[in-house]
């Protein structure tokens, strides 16, 4: 070794003892004395031999609040396995599923049963006894000081002394009686109870995963993400339909008219109206008066026969305010196909094909006849030109898209928590796809002027999409990363879509029903194969290990016809069932959701939820069938596990520290 290069290595060496002091005496201010070091160190090594935490996996929500409610108070059938496993013995099945119900509504619940019961001491002295039983038992998996952050302030001290003392122990059988019985002689039991069942979800699932598609179809999703807010700890892998709502939050034109397109196609603008405040009326003004002669008969909305249907003069002006938003949003992608050749999407741009004198369209070389033929507002020498009413139209929306809080907060919440892909504990989540070629390999795919694929590509997808929202990026940038998302919505090789079109249009206005179909890209041609799940999953840098797996949403999964949602040998799992209504139909039930907790992963087939009403008066659980996916000969620990890793991370850095005190390097502070 020459003279210089040994210079250069002590050189690194020393840069590097550098820092690494450096490190260590920023630790030293969380920790600053021996005795505080070894506490932590013993603290970290106990998690780590801990059970694994559930982690809760739910895909395709498309606004049904109601069934995402009832899916994420019983934890996807969790909570009412602890209750057979504690009570399953002593409790008949009905006091068991009444005991359920009041965990899953305790207030709604509590209500019911005061107005029955006359005895109403015993009953809430019995109650509070199993909920306390129950807590303790979902409360294991974690130390006292995680528990301790979960509990309601009001009734913290409480909880946590009956959650460790027990009528087991005759020392302590007066003292947790008196407990209960002052709890409800001080007329607090109610508080109490509805407390405790609160803290018992909190506590039954550590993690919950969302696989995209908040947004659209169902009335609810404004809820779903005002209870995400507040949930203790949440992702989501961004879906198409997010992108499309994300995109017109950033003021994206297109995805502004896509948006309510979708509202109105099915009569649902519960969410634009009431839960962003979205101002419809200068569209409803125009298309009245653009259509007012137009029977819009293939704009009328698709309607949920469980819903309220509207009034004759309401369907009407849903189907004018359609079919007027529809033709904006032809023109307006039409726009951006033009703007973005490196799309290769000139050919969805096909208001240029009509001819309104012969009232055809050419699609794909061939002629076929129009189902309307009304177009008003449609220039063919300019087809992609908005009129200035049209433009007025447009700039309002997009106005009103852009000043509503609450869409913003909500966006901005989907953006803090959310990306292109997840991966936990050696599970790969993505929403729909990752592009790939014929043969298999990962397919290189064009973003703002770069060749990427797989990992790369997804990442590179991200930052675009980011651009958008980020101020310390140019105008051109944001520009750019704003259009992107209507690539994301629909592009062929976008791993939101992945497939060759979206026939929106001919479903509008061709009645020859072959022109309606959407080649799938090879990912879902060839994702039954093991080795290219595999592939897949070494190129996201998952170890090669037995229990690793790939989860998607997006297609849902036609169990009526016989489709498993497990593929490639257990390698992949789809869990959109089709939690929508518009669905149930096609797949024959409402939705997967997954359970993985410390013994392996439970797949959960959820038949359609008729109400909370029915629920909470009935006790009516959504009827599930729990399927074992996998299970795991020796319990998993938080050892095994992401966080396990982190928190030996952690201990390697305190033992480094430790040795530090110990020969003076770093000095131990009173």
């Amino acid at each position: 070794m020459t003279m210089s290069m040994k210079d250069n290595s002590m050189t690194d060496q020393s840069k590097a003892y550098k820092d690494d002091l450096r490190y260590l005496s920023l630790l030293s201010r969380d920790f600053p004395t021996i005795s505080s070091v070894t506490t932590e160190i013993i603290n970290l090594e106990a998690i780590l031999h801990l059970p694994k935490p559930t982690e809760h996996f739910l895909a395709d929500l498309h606004g049904e609040n109601e069934a995402f409610q009832h899916v994420l108070r019983n934890a996807s059938g969790n909570i009412k396995r602890k209750v057979k496993e504690l009570f399953g013995n002593t409790l008949r099945e009905q006091d068991m599923k009444d005991l359920c119900t009041l965990i899953y509504y305790p207030e709604q619940k509590l209500e019911l049963i005061k107005q029955a019961d006359k005895n109403i001491d015993d009953y809430y002295q019995t109650t509070l006894n199993q909920l306390v039983a129950i807590c303790r038992r979902v409360s294991s998996k974690y130390t006292r000081s995680k528990v301790r952050k979960s509990l309601p302030p009001e009734f913290a001290y409480i909880i946590e002394e009956l959650l460790h003392e027990s009528t087991d122990d005759h020392n302590k059988e007066a003292y947790v009686n008196v407990i209960i019985q002052t709890i409800i002689d001080t007329k607090r039991a109610d508080h109490f109870i509805i407390a405790l069942c609160y803290l018992i979800q909190r506590l039954s699932i550590d993690q919950l995963h969302i696989l995209g598609d908040i947004y659209d179809r169902g009335p609810g999703a404004h809820l779903i993400m005002d209870t995400l807010e507040n949930y203790h700890r949440w992702d989501i892998e961004w879906g198409n339909h997010d992108m499309l709502w994300i995109g017109a939050a950033a003021g994206n034109p297109c995805c502004v008219a896509a948006v309510i397109r979708l509202s109105l196609r099915y009569a649902n603008t519960t969410t634009l109206e009431d839960g962003y405040a979205i101002n419809l009326v200068p569209l409803a003004t125009f298309a009245m008066e653009q259509y007012k002669d137009d029977p819009c008969t293939v704009f009328q909305p698709i309607l949920d026969p469980q819903s309220r249907q509207p009034s004759e003069k309401t369907l009407r002006l849903l189907s004018q305010m359609h079919k007027a938003i529809s033709i904006i949003q032809f023109k307006l992608e039409g726009q951006l196909y033009h703007a973005h050749s490196e799309w290769h999407m000139d050919d969805r741009a096909l208001l240029e094909k009509i001819d309104k004198s012969k009232g055809t369209v050419e699609v794909y070389g061939k002629e076929y006849p129009l189902t309307d033929t009304a177009f008003p507002t449609l220039d063919e020498r300019a087809p992609y030109k908005l009129t200035q009413e049209e433009a007025e139209v447009v700039r309002r929306l997009c106005h009103s898209f852009l000043i509503s809080d609450h869409l913003q907060r909500h966006i901005h919440s989907m953006l803090k928590h959310g990306s292109m892909y997840g991966i936990y504990n050696e599970n790969l989540l993505f929403h729909a796809s990752v592009p790939l070629n014929e043969d298999g390999s990962l397919k290189e795919v064009a973003v703002a002027g770069q060749l990427v694929s797989g990992k790369d590509l997804l990442d590179r997808i991200e930052q675009l999409a980011r651009a958008a929202f980020d101020d310390g990026a140019s105008e051109a940038e944001r520009r750019q990363g704003r259009d992107y998302y209507w690539y994301l919505w629909c592009g062929p090789d976008s791993p939101l879509f992945d497939k060759s079109r979206m026939t929106t249009f001919e479903r509008y206005f061709i009645a020859d029903k072959s022109t309606y179909h959407e080649e799938k890209g090879w990912y879902y041609k060839l994702r039954e194969k093991p080795e290219i799940c595999d592939r897949i999953m070494n190129a996201f840098g998952l170890k090669v290990a037995p229990h690793r797996h790939i989860i998607n949403g997006h297609v849902p999964v036609r169990v009526s016809g016989g489709e498993s949602p497990i593929k490639a040998n257990g390698r992949l799992m789809v869990i959109d069932g089709g939690f929508a209504r518009a669905y149930h139909d096609t797949t024959g039930i409402a939705g997967y959701t997954l359970v993985y907790h410390s013994r392996g992963f439970q797949l959960v087939q959820h038949a359609p939820f008729k109400s909370t009403e029915e629920a909470i008066l009935n006790g009516t659980d959504i009827k599930s069938i729990t399927q074992i996916v996998e299970m795991n000969n020796v319990r998993e620990m938080v050892g095994d596990t992401d966080k396990g890793v982190e928190l030996r991370k952690q201990i390697s850095d305190l033992k480094n520290l430790l040795t530090a005190y110990r020969k003076g390097i770093i000095k131990e502070r009173n």
